[in-house]
């Protein structure tokens, strides 16, 4: 999967990486209010929380010295009244503990009755004892328990300095669920009308900064595929920034190759033409030799051979001879200079021996020559004769005489 996300085309990478950037941004964006909202609404809470401990640590003192329970239990739920003016900030539990730590009255007192121990029912309360045996402060103040989801707020119950007991106020935090809900839902709505507006603007600037590219990589992909002179580069980007450099480096690459390209051809043609006069003089004496031959040939028939059979017989087999010796001259050296492209045969190979052989006779050297090559071969005869002309040339010249030159193809 994610070799394929890597093989996508810019044209869908550079809208897909705008997306998730902007996804993630709002993520962020929102994970970043969320945390300030949550802390904002903990900081409001402990405030009026601890308002309210206060009002209700001073309200007890009184109940508690007259040992009036009811009077105390009345206090405590006042804040959950309907129509109480600190209701949107009433805990959802609010017990006294006395000096002892038992539980002297609780808004609920079926799971905290009077004079128990809240730490032996729940061990939460058990570390909220401890915490409050080692409060000091004469004000209200925040408790915090690792692991607890309730933020406890605890006032001590005073009288003339005297520590009648403790007021504990306990919050959950899920109550600020549903505020950082919606603030996650606003967050996604917001999101969703930006990527509404941003998608299809950065899905067409991204088409519009990917299309060079592509166009781009659709001409780089025909160097060595086809000749240069068939490449037109559809490359139409006019910038001098980074893809538009480029644009113009591939543009003198393609004519660099097509100059090359017609050098080789250039070269090629002046390297056959160049082999082809270096046989010239090879293919004049090869022709000249049977020509002479020829000529002596009819001058002596002239002499003698108007009475006699035998020496017309001579005479004429001395013509054929001659005549096919330059014959075959000719053949291998109209083959040599024909440019089409065709199958290697065995008799190319061998005209090539026949065309270096003059050259190897001019010389004085003795040319020793083997060919094993029967059938033909799929391989481009031009090049190749050419190529063995130019070997056996070479040998030829960088042999002194008398000396000897071996060839042999197999």
């Amino acid at each position: 999967m994610l070799q394929r996300l890597r093989d996508l085309s810019f044209v869908y990478k550079i809208p897909l990486r705008a997306s998730v950037m902007l996804v993630g941004a709002s993520l962020l964006l929102t994970a970043s209010l969320i945390a300030r909202e949550y802390e904002e609404a903990r900081k409001d809470l402990l405030v009026h929380a601890g308002s309210v401990a206060r009002l209700l640590a001073t309200t007890l003192a009184g109940p508690i010295l007259h040992d009036d329970v009811w009077r105390a239990f009345e206090i405590i739920n006042a804040p959950f009244q309907p129509d109480a003016q600190a209701a949107a900030h009433a805990g959802e539990l609010v017990l006294v503990m006395d000096p002892k730590r038992q539980v002297y009255v609780s808004t609920r007192p079926r799971d905290y009755p009077v004079l128990s121990d809240p730490g032996a029912s729940d061990p939460e309360f058990g570390a909220l004892q401890d915490a409050v045996a080692r409060y000091s402060s004469s004000e209200p103040g925040p408790v915090e328990l690792p692991g607890s989801r309730r933020i406890y707020v605890v006032a001590p119950i005073l009288s003339d300095g005297a520590l009648l007991g403790t007021l504990v106020m306990g919050y959950d935090t899920a109550m600020f669920l549903p505020r950082l809900y919606a603030i996650a839902v606003r967050g996604a709505i917001v999101t969703l009308l930006v990527l509404a507006v941003t998608l299809p603007v950065s899905w067409y600037w991204g088409r519009r900064m990917a299309a060079p590219l592509v166009e781009l990589a659709d001409d780089m992909a025909k160097i060595g595929t086809q000749p240069a002179a068939d490449i037109e580069p559809g490359f139409r980007y006019e910038s001098r920034d980074e893809i538009g450099r480029t644009g113009a480096a591939f543009r003198r690459m393609v004519g660099e190759l097509r100059e090359k390209e017609a050098l080789e051809k250039e070269v090629l043609v002046s390297e056959r033409l160049a082999a082809i006069g270096r046989l010239s003089a090879g293919i004049a004496h090869e022709i000249n030799n049977p020509l002479g031959g020829m000529l002596n040939a009819i001058s002596t028939f002239r002499r003698h051979g108007e009475d006699s059979a035998a020496v017309a017989a001579r005479t004429i087999s001395l013509l054929e001879r001659g005549l096919l010796q330059i014959k075959e001259t000719v053949a291998a050296l109209l083959v040599e200079a024909r440019i089409e492209n065709r199958s290697l045969t065995p008799q190319d190979i061998q005209d090539t021996h026949t065309l270096a052989l003059a050259a190897a006779d001019r010389e004085g050297l003795r040319f020793t020559w083997e060919n094993d090559i029967v059938e033909p071969l799929p391989l481009p005869s031009t090049l190749v004769r050419q190529v063995l002309i130019n070997l056996q040339l070479n040998a030829i010249e960088a042999t002194s005489p008398p000396g000897e030159v071996y060839c042999h193809v197999f």
